[in-house]
């Protein structure tokens, strides 16, 4: 059993509470083999993560993908939708856009490394513990596959199986918490972890806001720093002072024990209700949106309340939504492996024309025939001629050795669906 989720551009982010304020994930894009040991302060708690040595730690990046899926299955829980399973049908280009990746064939290749990460990181934790079992193993998903029409050799999407403790945690309401659109525009893998951490700490306490010790931070982060690197990137973090919805303060920073206050801007009297990326600039407050009064402030319901954002919210949000769309639809995704490719091919004029035997240099189309077996070569061909039209910075100089490359991935990638394997 699976399902297929629909296209929820409007479906508000949440994120799994069990994993935001504790060591799951590496913080660096860099690769890590070494393990995670973390034990809470009054011991009740642990949390052990090992990597593969082949494909490292799954990293705090990864987990983009993670709340990506966590959001649909919870909007279709609020839903009322009923036998839901683990296993999800997804499009790539759907879930790349969704969490600011882009659609590049570079993009694709980020997430099949990610999905590797995910399924091979191994997690042991007594964090939901109940006399039965005194803790869970598990990793991230459990599998995931590409799908292939047999008949076109289309591509349908990917099958991703989620483990049972993140799909029973997220399926419980009371585990799952509203987090900022923009999230997924923190660039810094502490910042991103800060920001989780953060909003888990203290989204439901007021103004008092939450305040821990550099050194508890440092231990419940799992981060590879030394403690004085740590205090230097909480400091930078908190000066720039840029994650969305929180406000962060140091405390006693001159102090050998300097501590963090976190508290939700909405809290704070006469600060903004949001702050967003550096790389967005809000508009200006004089000037409303035009399909809504100056009087009409957006809402946004979260796990804990309902708060009223600041107008400059509605604006970026609207601003990056709508950023480089065009009176005509562009493709739906610019790799040439996604097979909406297929459609979007038929529509377009051709780089090349013609059939695969009669354009591909002979010597070249022979070794594509012999390598990779089983495709249908001229109807990936004008999924590659989509490609290149919708790319002209990507015309090759030999169209032969290029198309030859594009065949070799695209065989390694979606052999297993073809018969025989």
């Amino acid at each position: 059993m699976f399902f297929t989720l629909p296209d929820f551009s409007d479906v508000s982010l949440r994120d799994y509470q069990e994993t935001m304020q504790r060591p799951f994930f590496s913080l660096s894009k860099k690769k890590r083999v070494k393990p995670i040991e973390y034990v809470s302060p009054d011991k009740s708690v642990t949390v052990h993560v090992s990597a593969n040595p082949e494909y490292g730690m799954a990293t705090i990046w990864d987990a983009d993908i993670m709340i990506y899926l966590a959001s649909h299955l919870n909007e279709l829980r609020e839903r009322g939708e009923n036998d839901l399973s683990p296993t999800i049908r997804v499009q790539p280009g759907d879930l790349l856009k969704r969490v600011c990746w882009g659609v590049s064939g570079r993009a694709y290749e980020r997430l099949i490394s990610a999905l590797d990460r995910l399924q091979a990181t191994t997690i042991k934790t007594n964090i939901r513990a109940n006399s039965k079992s005194r803790e869970t193993t598990f990793s991230w998903i459990d599998s995931y596959t590409h799908l292939v029409d047999e008949q076109t050799q289309r591509s349908l999407g990917m099958e991703i199986t989620l483990s049972k403790w993140f799909f029973d945690g997220v399926m419980d309401k009371r585990n799952v918490l509203a987090i900022s659109p923009l999230y997924f525009e923190i660039t810094s893998g502490l910042g991103k972890w800060l920001y989780r951490a953060s909003r888990k700490h203290a989204g439901g306490n007021g103004a008092e806001g939450f305040t821990i010790g550099f050194e508890t931070l440092h231990q419940k982060s799992g981060s590879e720093s030394s403690l004085p690197s740590f205090k230097n990137k909480i400091l930078e973090l908190a000066r720039a002072n840029t994650l969305p919805e929180i406000n962060l303060e140091v405390i006693g920073s001159e102090t050998p024990r300097p501590k963090l206050k976190m508290v939700m801007r909405r809290y704070i009297d006469g600060g903004p209700a949001e702050t967003t990326s550096r790389k967005v600039r809000p508009a200006s407050p004089a000037r409303p949106p035009r399909s809504a009064p100056k009087s009409a402030p957006m809402q946004l319901a979260v796990a804990d309340g309902e708060e009223m954002v600041d107008a400059r919210l509605t604006r970026s949000l609207v601003a990056r939504a709508t950023a480089g769309l065009k009176a005509v639809d562009p493709y739906p995704s610019t790799d040439p492996h996604d097979g909406s490719y297929a459609a979007a091919g038929a529509a377009m004029p051709r780089v090349r024309g013609g059939r695969a035997k009669d354009v591909i240099e002979p010597a070249i189309y022979n070794a594509i025939r012999t390598e990779c077996p089983g495709w249908d070569l001229d109807n990936l061909m004008k999924q590659f001629d989509a490609f290149l039209n919708a790319n002209p910075n990507e015309l090759p100089r030999n169209y032969s050795k290029r198309f030859y490359g594009f065949m070799k991935k695209h065989h390694e990638r979606n052999k297993y669906g073809l018969p025989g394997y």
